[in-house]
């Protein structure tokens, strides 16, 4: 019986390499350093079940929480499919090379764990059709990047760079949680539900779009994503992670830095398309991925190491896929999609190259490399098909998206006039730097060689075969570029349409504006590379100044925090319990009571107190001992007439039809009270005089916690406006019927308040553990 697999099989494809990444400790034992090849199956079978859903496009779920309508939702379509496809497919090539480049590293079980975790959270990203499970992969994507940037965890430049890139993306992850929070809110009144169901809302883009505008959440949600966008893709001025995040393994910048997380990024912008479609989203986007490609690839050229040129180069090709699907025009998408294939098709061979030539020669830095091809002449073969395509050299693989996004910036320039003329011309600019620093990157093996550089050994299979079969991929896509979009391209840019358009590439047969624009970007680059030198000495001035770099205002930023938090920490934490009581409750009551402000909530209309005289008779008595422990003459007298405080309280859960909340009041109250009589006698009968400004202080504090406590009672028990139940009758009228028990304390704390509950038996079970090892360590040492 033949295999035919349905969308269902995006579930195994996502969940095989989190699962083999939970194995992999188990693995090294047998295996060693041929735990890789563990990573190259799984990439494997992830393509080949991938493959098997080209040409469908369908939606799966499985309720996840559905009192709250959220559902593990993945989607596939052409535009998830050419994403995930890329990321196993260049998965497998960047396992294989990991295989010889890591040979004799330490601490392979982390590195392959954490890469198969990535692999899977970006194939949870490209598949993830339910706003909740697409930021939990989106951060996911950051957590597995945290662990392979800082994978030498021994060196201080290491650990800078996974900090850096932690705090960027995980910090541009919350704006993208709020514009998704803000989607959330909106899908009501758009589609007559509220729903997290992305795919949902693309189904309805105009009534998203006009109950955002309603709203006046519109502009808001597209800088939310923009913010998030950016951090993830390094654009202008969030960019400044991706060059120090170069001190990852080279595998890991080829698979992490050029071909999957930072066009996480790009995908949301692709996603979010049609959805947001606008005059602020063409604004926006095509002047971000402009800015981002022009300033980026003269910093390339600015670059002394080869990581560090192929670094801001990523981000300058990232920004020309925003600017892609920034532009409302038909080309402009279809550049955004096409460039995202061709550049991991070129850009992850040039990383895997500068890592040949690192591990071979012994050093990156570009003023002590050429001639290469003399001794590494596949290698060079490989670069020369990568890096023409990187500059969009005719008839190479990046000239057909570049040639799009041309033709794309030109039209919106044509249509609009005025400013919008400065699209195509920045995109000319940007590109004759990119011209440039291709070239140099070619003068690696085509230059001079150093007298300096020593011998250079040949590259081990593992090595060669992973750059050469995608260059070789990129070789086809640029000979027969229409085979390619016909055969899947055209149908990954379905989904990120606008409108229905045909998609054509290949090479121009007339002369058209984007063909004369292709051609002056080529021919002044090529004109100005022979003064190289100049533009990278004047580039690197102009880089060197401090206000202009984001490394310095991020640096200043953290070193204030820091300096801040060294003058501050005194201040909160002098040892005191006074102090630490103070800080806790003074910030808790300015969060809730400013919530309760930005919410705008009222008081409930006073309408008498109907209270039973008994309970009204307790409380009263309650009152008066809270008073008398105020004035007590000792410390003994104090501590009993809090136990007679706590005996009211009881008392009140009785009356109030809670006796097992009396019988639980009643247990502590005599646990604590032998507990401070055990402690009195320890206890200094004089303290000093009181300060004034300490005891006002003190009874301020008081008053507004127990207002806040006041008003949060009332708030949480009252009736809403309109009627229905209160948060407080909701929870104990569902309490039995919804919990399916016969207490409605016992259900509200085991299934409201599961994984509170869970998590304080976690602790509890964790001190235990660790009481019982410091026993156990305690009376070894004795014995021994």
């Amino acid at each position: 019986m033949a295999f035919s697999p349905g969308p269902e099989v995006a579930f195994l494809v996502i969940c095989l390499p989190f699962f083999s990444a939970a194995l992999i400790p188990a693995l090294y034992r047998p295996l060693g350093e041929r735990t890789g090849y563990v990573g190259v199956g799984v990439a494997l079978v992830c393509f080949g079940l991938l493959s098997t859903l080209v040409g469908t496009e369908a939606t799966v779920s499985i309720p996840w929480i559905p009192a709250l309508g959220v559902a593990f939702e993945l989607h596939v379509d052409g535009w998830a499919l050419l994403f995930a496809l890329l990321a196993s497919g260049i998965g497998a090539l960047v396992f294989t090379y990991s295989v010889g480049y890591m040979h004799g590293e330490s601490g392979l079980v982390r590195y392959y764990g954490a890469l198969l975790a990535f692999m899977g959270s970006i194939l949870g990203v490209a598949l993830a059709g339910d706003l909740i499970a697409l930021f939990l992969f989106w951060e996911l994507t950051s957590v597995c990047s945290f662990l392979l940037i800082g994978h030498h965890s021994e060196e201080a430049s290491s650990q800078y760079a996974a900090r850096m890139a932690m705090v960027v993306t995980v910090g541009g992850g919350l704006f993208v949680l709020v514009g998704f929070l803000a989607l959330f809110v909106v899908s009501g009144s758009a589609l007559g539900t509220e729903t997290l169901s992305l795919t949902a809302m693309l189904e309805e883009p105009e009534a998203m779009r006009a109950a955002l505008r309603e709203a006046g959440l519109f502009v808001p949600v597209l800088a939310l994503i923009a913010v998030g966008a950016a951090s993830k893709s390094a654009q202008v001025p969030l960019h400044f992670w991706l060059p120090n995040a170069m001190e990852a393994p080279t595998p890991v910048s080829a698979f992490l830095h050029s071909a999957t997380m930072v066009k996480v990024g790009v995908y949301l912008v692709g996603r979010l398309r049609p959805l947001l479609e606008s005059s602020e989203w063409m604004l926006l986007f095509a002047t971000l991925g402009l800015a981002t490609m022009a300033i980026t690839a003269m910093l390339a050229v600015a670059a002394t190491d080869i990581k560090e040129l192929l670094a801001y180069s990523t981000a300058s090709h990232l920004g020309l896929m925003i600017a892609g699907f920034g532009f409302t025009v038909p080309y402009g998408g279809e550049a955004g999609v096409f460039h995202l294939l061709n550049h991991a098709l070129f850009k992850a061979p040039l990383f895997l190259v500068a890592g040949i030539v690192s591990h071979e020669v012994g050093t990156r830095r570009i003023d002590e490399l050429g001639g290469l091809r003399h001794d590494l002449p596949f290698t060079a073969l490989i670069t020369v098909i990568a890096a023409l395509g990187m500059a969009g050299f005719p008839p190479f693989n990046g000239f057909y998206s570049k040639e799009l996004l041309f033709e794309a910036a030109y039209e919106v320039g044509h249509a609009a006039g005025g400013l919008a003329w400065l699209y195509p011309l920045v995109a000319v600019f940007a590109s004759v730097f990119t011209v440039l620093y291709s070239l140099r990157f070619l003068a690696l093996f085509f230059g001079a060689r150093p007298e300096g550089l020593g011998t250079v050994h040949r590259p081990s299979q593992t090595l060669l075969v992973p750059p050469a079969v995608l260059a070789a991929v990129a070789a086809l896509v640029g000979i027969a570029p229409q085979f390619a979009v016909d055969n899947f391209v055209g149908w990954a840019v379905e989904p990120t349409a606008l409108e229905a358009h045909e998609m054509h590439a290949g090479l121009p047969t007339s002369l058209s504006p984007p063909v004369v624009m292709s051609i002056a970007a080529i021919g002044l680059g090529a004109v100005t590379y022979p003064f190289y030198t100049r533009v990278h000495d004047a580039v690197r001035s102009l880089a060197s100044i401090r206000a202009l770099r984001p490394n310095w205002w991020y640096d200043t930023v953290f070193a204030g925090l820091d300096s801040g938090s060294a003058r501050v920490i005194p201040t909160i934490q002098n040892g005191l319990l006074r102090t630490y009581v103070t800080w806790f409750l003074g910030a808790a009551c300015v969060l809730t009571l400013a919530g309760y402000a930005v919410a705008g909530v009222s008081l409930p209309a006073y309408d008498g107190i109907g209270v039973p005289l008994s309970i009204l008779l307790i409380l009263t008595v309650g009152v008066a001992v809270a008073v008398a422990v105020t004035v007590a003459p000792s410390h003994i007298a104090g501590v009993l007439t809090v136990s007679v405080l706590g005996v009211m309280i009881a008392v009140f859960y009785v009356l109030a039809s809670a006796p097992d909340l009396g019988l639980t009041q009643l247990v502590v109250e005599t646990l604590a009270l032998l507990v401070f009589l055990l402690i009195i006698e320890q206890v200094p009968e004089y303290y000093g005089d009181l300060d004034r400004r300490v005891a006002i202080r003190d009874v301020g504090l008081s008053a507004v916690v127990g207002a806040t406590v006041f008003l949060t009672v009332l708030l949480t028990t009252r009736t809403p406006p309109g009627g229905g139940n209160s948060i407080a009758r909701y929870f104990t009228e569902q309490a039995v019927p919804g919990g399916g028990g016969s207490n409605v304390v016992n259900v509200i704390l085991v299934d409201f308040r599961g994984f509170d509950t869970l998590g304080e038996i976690t602790v509890i079970a964790i001190a235990a553990i660790a009481v019982l090892a410091l026993m156990t360590m305690r009376e070894g040492g004795e014995a021994t």
